[in-house]
């Protein structure tokens, strides 16, 4: 068998920790005791079978799943995929899930008395290129009230889900927009170390923006090392 490489350990004070009182979800979920490191084999360090037959006909385009445009501000949202030593990492598939304009997610749960925008399924898929570009178009996201504390209100956010070499490397986030006024309030982005902080926050980009299309946001994802992605709360399994 040949010699099985293991990844890197997560680097210090990059994620956010397991425990973060502001955030009363992880008083319930987060282990009382130290995670035990299991080793990695090849099962671990293999890529997993994801790419273009995953995807459907305007997949990347949230903006067009409907019988008739969504309402609300339409842009794009486009970035690099890369690796610790700054290679893109190609063909790998990416997820995006997401409020409407209202703050109202497509999904049994979310029962508030807002509107569900019917041309708009909330999610889209989109495999990076050669150069690990990404790009999807949709609509900004409404920001929603979350019961976490008194007045709570989530920020407006995309969430992010995508694979690079291997299932060990599976990255699942959240992307933020530039001068949100929540931002400063809401626990789940306060609680990744403030020196990290902008890996999560979206740039605008001009030079990306369509005038036919509408803004661009720029969003890079780096899957390990220092200048790794934070996680979201909950995955630092993977």
């Amino acid at each position: 068998m040949a010699l099985i490489k293991p990844y890197k350990d997560e680097t210090e004070g990059v994620q956010p920790p397991l425990l973060y009182p502001d955030y009363k979800s992880t008083l319930l979920r987060a282990p009382l005791k130290p995670p035990v490191p299991l080793p990695q084999t090849l099962t671990e360090i293999t890529g997993p079978v994801l790419g273009q037959e995953r995807l459907r006909p305007n997949d990347s385009d949230l903006t067009r799943q409907g019988k008739a445009p969504p309402i609300g501000d339409r842009i794009i949202v486009t970035g690099r995929v890369t690796d610790e030593n700054d290679r893109p990492v190609r063909n790998t598939l990416v997820e995006i899930w997401q409020a409407n304009a209202a703050g109202r997610y497509v999904h049994p749960l979310d029962t508030r008395d807002v509107p569900l925008d019917p041309n708009f399924t909330g999610g889209g898929r989109a495999l990076t290129d050669d150069d690990g570009w990404y790009r999807f178009i949709t609509i900004v996201p409404g920001r929603y009230p979350w019961g976490n504390h008194d007045n709570a209100w989530r920020p407006a956010h995309i969430h992010f889900s995508l694979f690079g070499a291997s299932f060990i490397t599976r990255l699942v986030t959240q992307m933020y927009f530039p001068g949100d006024p929540m931002l400063p309030h809401d626990p789940i982005y306060l609680q990744v170390p403030e020196a990290h902080r902008d890996k999560l926050m979206s740039k605008f980009d001009y030079a990306l923006t369509d005038h036919e299309i509408g803004l661009a946001f720029r969003f890079d994802i780096v899957l390990r090392g220092r200048a790794q992605t934070p996680f979201e709360e909950g995955d630092h399994d993977h």
